[in-house]
């Protein structure tokens, strides 16, 4: 059973043929899919799932805080499963892929009281931007 999986059940969440084929193709690390990729995954494990199917799933998963939106750049929104992980993006301005990083340190502690303005700062979002290994060499 995925992570995912688990979490969902743990909740009590109602577990459809539909829903269940949404959170196990978002099963993995470093899964950052597009809403038309989650789609064409799961029509591939189960043809009937509608696109509507699929979006609701998406959104009720980001509600619920078990998955996470990631919005790049202006590209297509992408989603994130390891919510429950605190970690970073590093994403390639080239080709959009995405990875989680886990970098040392807590970049809360690297933001100096002079810099806070009065915020009482909860959390923080680092997002490294570069090219990866493809995108570098064309």
């Amino acid at each position: 059973m995925s992570d995912l999986l688990g979490r969902l059940r743990g909740r009590g969440w109602r577990m459809t043929a539909q829903r269940r084929v949404v959170a196990e193709v978002l099963d993995g690390e470093h899964v950052h899919l597009t809403a038309d990729e989650v789609l064409a995954r799961a029509t591939d494990r189960l043809p009937e799932i509608s696109r509507a199917t699929v979006y609701n799933t998406l959104g009720e998963l980001v509600s619920l805080g078990e998955v996470i939106e990631v919005a790049t750049d202006g590209r297509a929104k992408r989603y994130d499963p390891n919510a429950h992980r605190p970690h970073q993006h590093l994403i390639c301005s080239g080709c959009g892929a995405i990875r989680d990083v886990h970098p040392g340190g807590d970049p809360l502690a690297d933001l100096p009281s002079s810099e806070r303005f009065g915020f009482a700062v909860a959390e923080a979002e680092v997002t490294y931007r570069g090219l990866c290994p493809g995108c570098a060499t064309v």
